[in-house]
């Protein structure tokens, strides 16, 4: 069995406890931004409902994980003008999980550009600039 440690900085997030910069959110999911983003806009999707990772999560939870990606991923797509995007998730430390809560990477893309290496944290302002382009093109969809 996989235990869920309750101190993860994604719980944290979701208590109120550590900041995050909200893009979404709804009654089963909340999503945020990255604050090592990968690309531009690159946000994370998690559930409310505590999850260590696609192995424990409830089937409903990844139902509705899964439809805030898509709706994110759409409003991605148009808010930062890309040709694609990236959805990611990982699981447990083999499969490249780092946060022990489940949680879905959304991450616009563009043509001949790689991604960013990870572990870079990116500016503030920068960040609240992407999360401001995605809640405008969310509210407008």
């Amino acid at each position: 069995a996989y235990s869920y440690d309750d101190q993860n900085i994604f719980a944290k997030i979701l208590r109120g406890e550590m900041p995050a910069m909200k893009v979404y959110e709804d009654d089963k999911t909340f999503a945020f931004m990255d604050i090592m983003p990968r690309g531009k806009g690159h946000c994370l999707v998690i559930p409310k409902a505590p999850a260590r990772n696609l192995l424990d999560a409830d089937p409903a939870d990844l139902a509705a994980v899964a439809a805030t990606a898509q709706k994110l991923a759409g409003a991605a797509m148009k808010a930062f003008d890309a040709d694609g995007v990236t959805v990611q998730q990982f699981n447990e430390p083999a499969g490249g999980q780092v946060v022990f809560h489940y949680h879905v990477h959304v991450i616009p893309r563009f043509e001949g550009v790689k991604m960013n290496p990870p572990g870079k944290m990116a500016e503030t302002n920068v960040l609240e600039e992407f999360a401001e382009k995605l809640r405008t093109q969310l509210a407008a969809n």
